[in-house]
């Protein structure tokens, strides 16, 4: 990574001070990168960083738009960044710039001026529950290794009965789970929560678990390699992107699905079925309710039931 301390005064300070506040390193990395990146367009203008200007922060907006922009490590981008991912950028400059604020150092511009991108209007889309269903019982299908499908169906059964991110399942230890299904997780940010698995979950856990016979604490394991069943191996998570999208390929579900859209699925049925959505942050780890309500979305079966049922003119009239 650049050196950020010439163009971007206290960035080594501002990151240690991520770190403090227990930031996870990926976290800090992604700050590291989105600075990285403002500090090459301020080299590029030769614009020193006491000349900032609201100009200059909508000048960055720009540029981050554009496809002639160059990443935090130089390279040319070969395509268009999403307005989310502008978004984080913009954030992270933000945070920055309170960081300055907040540690009395001068500011060539005030944080309340760095404005966020209208993010665009798009349709939440998460598969059907049954096809769903078929997806996490697809591995005892499709794999030829009863270990691997056996494994594989967990996998994705933990997903959906907990709502986690898939980095919290790989990093899974069988001593996190109790006798309940009661699961301790340290998630994003390092922060502490806890999630359950239904009792169907709870009986497929018994059979994977006596398939292992290893002494790796990891939950889940590569069964091939010359690793294989050694301590602290786990399971990638490109491993199991890519066979997600092959089980859904093979399934013939047309609604994108990835390991993430289990958790926006475990939000959106549990929605459905009249959880609180305060309950439902808790068991999501999120902060704000806010972040949980673009998770909580109806499915468009569930939004077509809702208008036959309440429609005020849904009753035939001669």
């Amino acid at each position: 990574m650049a050196n950020l301390s010439k163009g971007i005064p206290y960035s080594d300070d501002f990151l240690s001070s991520l770190s403090v506040k227990n930031y996870s390193t990926e976290t800090v990395l992604n700050y590291e990168r989105d600075l990285s990146m403002f500090s090459r367009f301020l080299g590029e203008r030769s614009c020193p960083f006491d000349k900032i200007s609201n100009q200059t922060i909508e000048d960055f907006k720009a540029h981050s738009i554009s496809t002639n922009r160059k990443t935090a490590q130089g390279a040319k981008s070969l395509e268009k960044l999403s307005a989310g991912s502008i978004n984080r950028t913009l954030s992270s400059l933000r945070s920055y710039f309170k960081y300055l604020v907040d540690m009395d150092y001068r500011v060539p511009v005030s944080p309340s001026a760095i404005k966020l991108l209208k993010m665009p209007g798009t349709h939440a889309r998460v598969a059907e529950l049954e096809s769903l269903v078929q997806l996490i019982e697809s591995p005892v299908k499709f794999e030829k290794d009863k270990r691997i499908a056996l494994r594989n169906r967990m996998m994705l059964e933990v997903l959906f009965a907990t709502g986690m991110r898939i980095s919290e399942l790989l990093s899974l230890n069988r001593d996190q789970i109790n006798e309940t299904g009661k699961i301790f997780i340290r998630g994003k940010g390092k922060k502490e929560r806890f999630v359950y698995l239904t009792d169907r979950a709870k009986a497929l856990l018994k059979d994977y678990l006596l398939t292992r016979d290893d002494d790796n604490p990891a939950l889940f394991i590569p069964y091939s390699g010359k690793n294989s069943g050694a301590a602290k191996v786990r399971i990638s998570p490109n491993y199991l992107q890519m066979k997600i999208k092959r089980y859904k390929e093979l399934l013939g579900i047309i609604v994108p699905t990835s390991a993430h859209s289990f958790r926006h699925g475990f939000a959106t049925y549990l929605a459905e079925q009249g959880a609180n959505p305060a309950a439902i942050q808790i068991l999501l780890g999120h902060e704000s309710l806010q972040t949980t309500t673009r998770y909580v979305h109806a499915s468009d079966k569930y939004a077509e039931s809702t208008h036959k049922e309440f429609h005020p003119l849904k009753k035939l009239t001669k």
